[in-house]
């Protein structure tokens, strides 16, 4: 098929069929069909058309990788409106300066970013908006207590914004698609301007090789894609939108990247390829090796068949459907890709840059050559200058820089783009990368920091004569760090000085430690005087560098003692450590604070929530995350809370329908033969599409029974009802317990949970975050959860204060609340009754509500008040 534009690939993509897109937000996951993007995406269209953005205009993008922004690309692609993306990373500052310079239409943010700190010059849209359920949802008719939005089936006489809407004239293949600016820069961002003749140069030689090899791939259908690269990254964009279409496959994107937890998606989702930059692999490798240390001593040659055997452990560990890594944004250490292909793991790589859209050469998977970054794609040129420089033609380079055409006349040599790194082709056509011409550092997250910009924050503080920072790796790494040489006055706290100027500094910025010159002066060349920072970078590595042989120069009075000193010492090398140091001092980039996380563990022998090392601020809350439990067996802190067994069992396919035989032929119709019921409310549930929380008041243990009896059938077989965790004490504490009450406890929670779906909610332990997960997996397939918030039974009717924790439920995950009335259950079967008496009861379900918001209180309690007018 010819491809003119990139809105043929559009058409592709809206006839597709099957799973496209799965997001885990962390607490629940949403998964969307090739066809609800496509709806989306022209629903969003409709969204620009109507607030008077069209063709040539810009929108700034700037959120974490999710569904909803492969529904801006294509709404933007469809309306002809450039798509001007900023790394959720990147700083406030940072993008209003783009979007100043890009004169914005409008910027659309995602969850993880401050938006607050944005100006109200432009609008602001929230990416969430524009998911797809949200096109779905409409009004109930208010009542008389609560009129709240609520997901339901579509209606079918509602109008759908994808029939409505309007596509402007479509574009050429020479009109902008994007503006990318390079993320490093802070003083003056250079846009580079993508078309969609650049893209197309890159993906459609990638499908034409693909199309060679689609019929072997249908065994191994669908083909899962983790991909961790950012979608502001071109090559991010390029693995989540363009190649899953080509197989076709479904694109994951999670928001952890602790490696426990990359490991998980990967195992639970039967991810076949990883998507990443080369510190998460660096980062999985270390966590490998904790699991299974065998894999350090892994041979070079070796068949097949036994290296798969030999390290079945690790396979089984990721799942056996994952079988590549592909590496993108940043240089691959050779040893870091030896160590994975000696596992039996693919590692495909690359290289490009953002100005070729973004690839120039790639490695064949079945063709590769171990420290090589592949051949040129088809259409892509590439030359050595006589300097040793990388030189690039082809379709898929920039036509240049937005209003920079400066900056674009010196990029460019008679049609040649230089790229300012070094390399060589070998005889087999291979590019080997060798170093770079410019200055730019590039971080192994991918991310650009240009060293003038550093400078001219450590210039303008007290002490410092002058400055040359140069990229260096760490200790004990090859990985490349913001280092920093100066010049200063006689006493300067050269600790103070990186204090300040991290402070000053985007997180990729940061200095990791400041050396001093031993001279009065930086080298630099005669008459123009520019700094010769080739022979400061040397210097660092040959003498400089050893941080060890330097400690006179580099601020290091004694760490703060004790293991965790020792931990942050291989992150901040060089640096004064004292229990009030911040962590933000340290300058540790987000994929850096987990590998921080991962060595205190080792250190600590505890097991941490990566949230609890996320939200310490100072190297005394690090120290305190390693406290011992206390005597009740319970961690003093959240961070080491103790895991929960959460069942998966009671949803397989037979304890299913065991469980729907079972409720439908003895227990529900035993449970109504106590109880004369009466029901209210069902019309809330008639056109509601699920999943939802009832959140109901709390009699007796006859209450999910008659709840489940109450709800329509395509309702009670969906439903998983939530049981205090500490009712079954002996169960999950059995060292306290007698044999008989671990006996009686385990039988009352195993048959709970087989015959109800239920599952332990704790009440009073740590595990707050797993509990949560758990919730949101079983909301992510589709399961209602119910769940009684005030904790306990009544004695007397009345109705108890509803806790907190049902509002925080239902606002994280994004669920409807259906509140629920139940009376005289406790008439039925008392507190401190041992068995039922006949008796009438009452179920009222309530007009369902969407709570938002960080006041898990006050929305708590609208809930209570909801149940208490029924």
């Amino acid at each position: 098929m010819l491809r003119r534009t990139l809105l043929d690939f559009y058409a592709d993509l809206s006839t597709t069929r099957g799973e496209f897109v799965v997001y885990d937000d962390g607490y629940r996951s949403w998964s969307y069909t090739y066809g609800e993007i496509a709806e989306a995406a022209r629903a969003f269209a409709d969204r620009l058309r109507a607030a008077g953005i069209g063709p040539a205009q810009a929108v700034v993008i700037w959120g974490e990788n999710r569904a909803e922004w492969l529904v801006a690309l294509w709404g933007c692609l469809l309306q002809g409106v450039v798509l001007v993306p900023v790394d959720y990373r990147a700083s406030a500052d940072f993008l209003r300066r783009v979007a100043a310079i890009v004169d914005a239409r409008a910027v659309l943010v995602g969850d993880s970013v401050n938006a607050g700190a944005l100006s109200e010059a432009r609008p602001i849209w929230k990416l969430a908006e524009l998911r797809p359920e949200v096109g779905r949802q409409v009004r109930l008719k208010p009542d008389t207590t609560v009129g709240r939005e609520v997901r339901l089936k579509p209606d079918s006489t509602s109008d759908s914004s994808a029939d409505s809407v309007q596509l402007t004239p479509g574009p050429t293949t020479d009109s902008v698609a994007e503006i990318i600016f390079t993320s490093g820069a802070t003083a003056d961002p250079k846009g580079v301007i993508i078309t969609h003749r650049n893209i197309l140069a890159n993906i459609i030689p990638i499908e034409r090789e693909m199309a060679k090899y689609k019929k072997w791939a249908v065994p191994f259908l669908p083909i899962r894609f983790l991909n961790l690269l950012p979608l502001s990254h071109m090559f991010g964009q390029a693995m989540a939108t363009f190649v899953p279409p080509m197989i076709p496959g479904t694109v994951v994107f999670t928001r952890s990247y602790a490696p426990a937890d990359i490991v998980r998606q990967i195992h639970d989702r039967r991810v076949s390829v990883l998507v990443c930059v080369p510190k998460i692999l660096e980062v999985l490798e270390q966590h490998v090796l904790r699991v299974a240390p065998e894999a350090a001593a892994a041979p070079d040659k070796m068949h097949w068949i036994r290296r798969w055997w030999r390290y079945r452990r690790i396979h089984r560990m990721f799942g056996w459907k994952f079988w590549a890594i592909v590496i993108g944004a940043a240089p691959l250490d050779p040893e870091l890709e030896a160590f994975w292909g000696r596992l039996g793991f693919l590692v495909i790589q690359g290289y490009g840059l953002t100005e070729a859209a973004p690839i120039v050469t790639l490695n064949h998977p079945l063709r590769r050559a171990r420290g090589a970054v592949g051949t040129p794609i088809p259409g892509v040129e590439v030359k050595i200058a006589g300097d040793g420089e990388i030189l690039v033609r082809g379709e898929n380079v920039t036509p240049g820089y937005f209003n920079a055409p400066e900056a674009t006349r010196d990029a460019f040599t008679d049609g040649w783009f230089h790229t300012g790194d070094v390399g060589e082709l070998d005889a087999a056509g291979q590019l080997r990368i060798r170093g770079r011409k410019k200055e730019m550092i590039v971080t192994p997250e991918g991310l650009n920091v240009f060293p003038d910009d550093v400078e001219r924050v450590l210039n303008g503080l007290p002490g410092v004569t002058e400055s040359a920072v140069v990229g260096a790796p760490m200790p004990g790494s090859t990985a490349e760090r913001v280092q920093a040489v100066i010049v200063a006055d006689p006493g300067t706290d050269l600790d103070a000085i990186i204090r300040a100027a991290n402070a000053a500094l985007q997180d990729h910025q940061k200095i990791r430690a400041v050396v001093l010159w031993p001279e009065a002066e930086l080298p630099r060349t005669e008459g123009t005087r520019k700094l010769k920072r080739r022979e400061v970078r040397q210097w660092f590595l040959s003498d400089g560098g050893n941080l060890d042989a330097a400690r006179g120069r580099v601020g290091m009075p004694g760490a703060t003692g004790g293991s965790v000193a020792s931990v942050l010492e291989r992150f901040a090398p060089g640096r004064t450590l004292t229990p009030s140091t911040t962590i933000d001092e340290l300058g540790l980039s987000s994929l850096e604070r987990v590998e921080l996380l991962m060595s205190l563990e080792d250190v600590m022998e505890i097991t941490m929530d990566e949230t609890a090392v996320s939200s310490a601020s100072t190297v005394a809350d690090l120290e305190a995350l390693g406290r011992p439990l206390d005597t009740k067996g319970t961690a003093a802190v959240t961070g080491a809370a103790e895991p929960i067994a959460f069942p998966s069992w009671n949803r397989t396919p037979l304890v299913r329908a065991l469980r729907h035989a079972s409720l439908a032929t003895w227990i529900l119709p035993l449970a109504g033969r106590f109880v004369t019921l009466e029901v209210e409310g069902l019309q809330y549930l008639d056109r509601m599409a699920g999943p939802v929380i009832f959140a109901a008041n709390h009699q007796s243990h006859f209450d999910t029974p008659i709840i489940l009896r109450a709800l329509p059938p395509r309702w009670r077989y969906r439903v998983a009802p939530a049981m205090a965790k500490e009712f079954f004490k002996a169960h999950f504490h059995p060292a306290d317990f007698s044999r008989g009450a671990r006996v009686t406890s385990s039988m009352n929670y195993y048959l709970a949970s087989a015959f109800f779906n239920a599952f332990p909610l704790p009440q009073r332990e740590t595990g707050t975050r797993q509990t949560l997960r758990y919730i949101g997996t079983l909301i992510g397939e589709g399961y209602s959860i119910l769940i009684f918030p005030e904790g306990r039974r009544t004695e007397r009717g009345e109705i108890n204060p509803f806790r907190p924790g049902v509002g925080m439920i239902a606002a994280r995950l994004e669920v409807p609340v259906v509140p629920v009335r139940v009376d005289g259950l406790d008439r039925v079967l008392h507190t401190a009754a041992r068995r039922p008496t006949r008796g009438n009861a009452r179920i009222a379900f309530g007009a369902p509500m969407l709570l938002k918001g960080n006041d898990y209180s006050a929305l708590t309690a609208e809930i209570e008040a909801a149940v208490r007018r029924l």
